[in-house]
């Protein structure tokens, strides 16, 4: 059963207290980095049961009054077509997207800010779509030097080079497409600007993880550093905090060893204005108060647990297609054993593979390309599919799935078998596709149909929503269509990512 650790609005209500005390403290202007995903966090989710992936954009709606947004985003990432990994869009699109999630939400977006730009078509191509819908677009240069030349980054030839971005409201977001987006840089532009006119404003982060006042091996800290290592983030006990107040506080890092450069971009840019200089640690920087909204810190923990293993699955995968490293393999290994886990306490993982061996044995020959998935319903219980030549074992296990969930016998069909093998032909013969069995896109849009005409499909058609946030593991390399309707059924999966074919291309159809 799913089990709630996490508590949505006694969060919002501490988090909004903390942003509101933050931004009396500078004059009623406050520049607030905001780190991680803006809309649709679903690592927060996943490690939070209970957390809305939207929490964020709810406190910005309950702020509204007080706050504007700037999103940023670099240039180079746009022109290598950098992939947002959860949804698998571009950060082209992924910029487009949080515009419209923000409009969604009734937030206006104030400005996008193209980072270190240096006349690149996609960059360009993006600027034009945003003005098309009335929204300012400004671009910042690369500074040489930068961010450890001080003396040049906060002078005429540095952030004066930056185009200051006019604001009216006291808070003003600043989001941004992903890491190394220019967020951080934006907001200082900002203050020196300011600064230089004679007017007071501050900055401050705003980062859900790691949980600075969790412990550095609970696992919801560890599960960060499993989300964050390809990039080798660790978790450390801020030295700086503990020096200054003799409390232990959790940081990252990167934000620990970059900590006395920012602070010295902060006092130069604040120049003689001494009552601005507060900050004597880098978690003094935050207003994060997750922790306020864990409930049942078991529940959390054993969220967090599970998220380290499938963040293994997700980087043995991307290792094993040429897209990811070796290293983040092996560090998310090393963080299995730091919590005492292993892959196959994932509780779809040998299901799967036993029901792809049990195909493998009844089959015939094409050793080794049998494939088997494994879902857990949430009501316990586990459900399993194998591949066919009508169908991908991922259908194969969600058809099961509903049927149970429905009570529906299993020799109920829920498809009728001309309408599989009709489109099966159609993707052969016609399409010319290599796979010939339906996918899970497929597969549920021949539900659908088949509900107008069939009231056990229509009943099945029902329980979809019930596989939401459920796990599942393949056991092969799940192709784009079953990439795309697991992730629109809200299903948490992972692979083996065993090849779909003996060539030397996986299949994706």
């Amino acid at each position: 059963m799913y089990k709630i650790g996490f508590d949505n609005e006694l969060y919002l209500s501490k988090q909004s207290e903390a942003i509101l005390e933050r931004v009396a403290q500078f004059n009623d202007k406050l520049y607030l980095e905001f780190g991680g995903k803006l809309s649709f966090d679903y690592h927060a989710h996943r490690v939070l049961p209970g957390y809305d992936p939207n929490v964020k954009l709810r406190l910005l709606q309950h702020l509204k009054d007080q706050i504007e947004v700037i999103f940023c985003v670099c240039a180079a990432d746009l022109e290598n077509g950098r992939i947002r990994g959860d949804f698998g869009i571009t950060y082209e699109t992924a910029t487009l997207k949080a515009i419209d999630d923000l409009t969604d939400w009734d937030i206006e977006t104030t400005a996008v800010v193209i980072n270190r730009f240096s006349d690149e078509a996609v960059a360009k191509r993006l600027m034009a779509k945003v003005r098309q819908q009335q929204i300012p677009v400004y671009t910042q240069p690369y500074i040489d030097g930068y961010p450890t030349d001080v003396d040049k980054i906060v002078s005429s030839a540095g952030y004066g080079r930056y185009p200051y971005i006019p604001t009216s409201k006291p808070i003003v977001i600043v989001t941004g497409a992903g890491p190394g987006s220019g967020k951080m840089s934006t907001c200082l532009a900002q203050m020196y600007h300011d600064h230089q006119q004679g007017r007071r404003s501050g900055y401050a982060k705003f980062e859900t993880f790691p949980i600075w006042d969790l412990p550095v091996d609970h696992p919801v800290n560890v599960a960060y550093e499993a989300a964050t290592a390809d990039l080798g983030d660790q978790n450390m006990v801020d030295p700086f905090h503990l020096a200054a107040y003799g409390v232990t506080a959790i940081n990252y890092n990167r934000d620990v060893e970059s900590f006395p450069i920012l602070n010295s971009l902060l006092e130069r840019i604040v120049g003689e204005d001494k009552s601005m200089l507060y900050y004597k640690s880098p978690t003094d920087m935050g207003v994060n108060r997750a922790s306020a909204g864990i409930v049942d810190d078991g529940v959390v923990r054993e969220a967090a647990r599970q998220e380290i293993i499938r963040r293994f699955f997700r980087y043995r995968w991307e290792y094993l297609g040429a897209v990811g490293s070796q290293e983040a393999v092996e560090r998310t290994e090393e963080l299995m054993k730091r919590v005492g886990v292993t892959p196959t306490d994932r509780a779809t993982v040998s299901p799967a593979r036993q029901a792809a061996q049990e195909a493998e044995e009844t089959g015939k020959g094409n050793k080794g390309l049998y494939c088997g998935a494994a879902l857990e319903l949430p009501d316990g219980a586990l459900v399993t599919g194998k591949n066919s030549p009508l169908l991908h074992a991922a259908s194969a296990a969600i058809l099961n799935g509903v049927k149970h969930l429905a009570g529906i016998p299993d020799d109920i069909h829920l498809l009728p078998e001309l309408m599989v093998s009709n489109v099966a032909k159609l993707k052969a013969q016609v399409l010319g596709s290599r796979s010939a069995s339906l996918n899970v896109e497929e597969v549920l849009i021949a539900l659908g149909i088949s509900a107008a005409t069939n009231p056990a499909a229509e009943a099945a058609v029902q329980m979809l929503s019930r596989l939401r946030d459920r796990d599942m593991h393949l056991t092969h390399v799940p192709s784009s269509g079953d990439q795309s309707g697991l992730r629109d059924l809200g299903l948490i999966f992972t692979t083996d990512a065993q090849p779909t074919s003996h060539g030397y291309f996986f299949l994706r159809s």
